[in-house]
């Protein structure tokens, strides 16, 4: 692990420099986590809400934090399971299933001012969004987040071979979908 994390960790454990450093911390990984769960949750406004949440749970428990993987794998680990819980949840308070949010979710990118996406990444999104939870998972971020399957391993806790096969799996899915939709 590098120094400056290393010096970051124990600034955010000690009561006297936790405010600054969490300040930076935000700073650093903000964007990183917001897009990871903005493929996920689609929309910027519960992306926001995500996020937020995130960095909360981060700061109530970096007290916690043993230095067993990189911050950053952490803190992604914790922003993938807030996600899931806020679908999960969204899901059941909907009474749909999480496949029917899913393309709920998709068929409201279409109407969401913060979507930048011209038609083909709309088809790549519903192409996604047509794939297993998990295979979702590792292909947003191998392909999005430009993950190593090293660093991927690390957050999901998964072998990079089986990474490596999901995210196989999930481009000839997609690239199926593609063809025929």
């Amino acid at each position: 692990m590098k120094t400056s994390e290393n010096l970051l960790i124990k600034r955010l454990q000690d009561k006297k420099t936790s405010s600054e450093a969490f300040k930076e911390l935000i700073s650093l990984y903000k964007e990183r986590l917001y897009w990871h769960i903005r493929n996920m949750v689609k929309d910027h406004e519960d992306t926001h809400d995500v996020l937020q949440n995130t960095f909360i749970k981060v700061f109530k428990n970096i007290h916690n934090f043993k230095g067993e993987s990189k911050l950053f794998s952490w803190m992604y680990r914790i922003a993938t399971n807030e996600t899931i819980s806020f679908l999960n949840k969204r899901a059941k308070r909907n009474q749909i299933s999480s496949e029917d949010l899913q393309q709920q979710l998709i068929a409201n990118l279409e109407s969401d001012v913060y979507f930048e996406g011209d038609e083909i990444q709309l088809k790549l999104q519903k192409a996604i969004a047509s794939l297993p939870a998990k295979q979702q998972q590792v292909f947003n971020m191998r392909y999005f987040q430009e993950l190593k399957y090293r660093e991927m391993s690390e957050i999901l806790e998964t072998s990079e071979g089986a990474l490596k096969a999901s995210y196989h799996h999930a481009s000839k899915k997609i690239e199926e979908y593609l063809k025929t939709n």
